[in-house]
């Protein structure tokens, strides 16, 4: 599935489209350029499933948790991992096998822990400014 946001305004649509795109996958690894909108696009997929905390990149925390009224929500940013050693270290076994939402941005920092099945999220600026968001459930 594709999808071309053209504005902020288009968001919280396309957030519930990848939302029920993705089915039962509840891990998305997100891939695009810096500044090409994932943490963005995380944001709102966090409304569309009702959290209410802030939201924040955890560019230095590694991940950030967040409550909507029944489920758990992982936030990751893997960019400052130096090796998948510290991914190990912090137990990202315990967040990616509970069941929880998990939203990775530079999942290629971890190509060898990455779960069997998950859902595929490429942002790509284009020439006017929109985003295009390719979608695959792997």
């Amino acid at each position: 599935m594709q999808l071309t946001i053209s504005s902020i305004s288009n968001l919280p649509q396309a957030a519930r489209a990848i939302i029920e795109h993705a089915g039962n996958n509840r891990i998305f690894l997100f891939y695009g350029d810096m500044g090409a909108g994932k943490t963005t696009l995380i944001k709102e997929l966090c409304k569309a499933l009702g959290t209410t905390d802030n939201i924040s990149s955890p560019t230095f925390s590694i991940v950030n948790e967040y409550h909507t009224a029944k489920d758990k929500i992982y936030h990751f940013d893997f960019y400052r991992l130096k090796d998948q050693t510290e991914a190990l270290d912090m137990g990202y076994e315990e967040y990616f096998y509970a069941g929880a939402w998990c939203f990775i941005e530079w999942p290629e920092k971890i190509p060898d822990l990455l779960p069997e099945h998950y859902s595929n999220i490429t942002i790509k600026v284009l020439d006017d400014g929109a985003r295009l968001v390719s979608i695959e459930n792997i």
